[in-house]
């Protein structure tokens, strides 16, 4: 992969197989003479690494963007769409139009940009590191916010993944607004008849 004299987009999501709340991406263009070591991907990196990496990403990349797909764009296109349309929105918010996007996984938005999904891409091009650490940080934070605002179902601990502890906290105290009741297993409880 040689991206030489490219203005390089990493784009990444985060929270696709969420129970709960917004799928979050992020597009990064890296500069190319103000590299960040030890970039990979954020589910490798301790949360006080991801941490420091966000802060560095933020300050020495050309520019990042974050955005969003809620939950009720979720429920009413589907988590693919709605992943898709959460990288457009991330790549309009760069203050610099790339020429080229690495994205991670196998699939790709529709959209006019040269392009190429990389299945590991977190894993293997820095730039969709920076992005997949930026947006875990960043929803990481929100869930823990939303915490506060849900209490007792531990979106802090497991940031609206289907843990056991989450699933059992949706049939003690039911769902929230931020749940997704299109995603079993809320779908069923929600039309379960007693």
């Amino acid at each position: 992969m040689i991206y030489d004299d490219l203005i390089l987009a990493g784009v990444d999501e985060v929270g696709r197989g969420s129970l709960a709340g917004d799928v979050i991406a992020a597009a990064v263009i890296l500069c190319p003479k103000n590299k960040i070591p030890g970039l990979i991907d954020s589910k490798k990196l301790s949360e006080k690494n991801r941490q420091k990496f966000d802060v560095q990403i933020k300050h020495k990349s050309l520019c990042w963007s974050i955005a969003r797909a809620n939950t009720q764009e979720i429920e009413t296109y589907n988590i693919l769409e709605a992943t898709m349309l959460a990288m457009k929105r991330a790549i309009q918010g760069l203050s610099l139009s790339p020429e080229y996007i690495i994205v991670d996984g196998n699939r790709l938005p529709s959209w006019p940009y040269p392009s190429e999904a990389l299945v590991r891409g977190d894993s293997i091009a820095p730039c969709v590191s920076a992005a997949s650490i930026i947006a875990k940080v960043f929803r990481d934070k929100e869930m823990r916010d939303l915490d506060k605002i849900y209490p007792g179902y531990g979106f802090s601990s497991h940031k609206g993944y289907g843990t056991k502890k989450h699933i059992d906290a949706i049939k003690h105290l039911a769902p929230t607004p931020i749940h997704r009741r299109t995603f079993e297993p809320i779908k069923s409880m929600i039309t379960r008849t007693p």
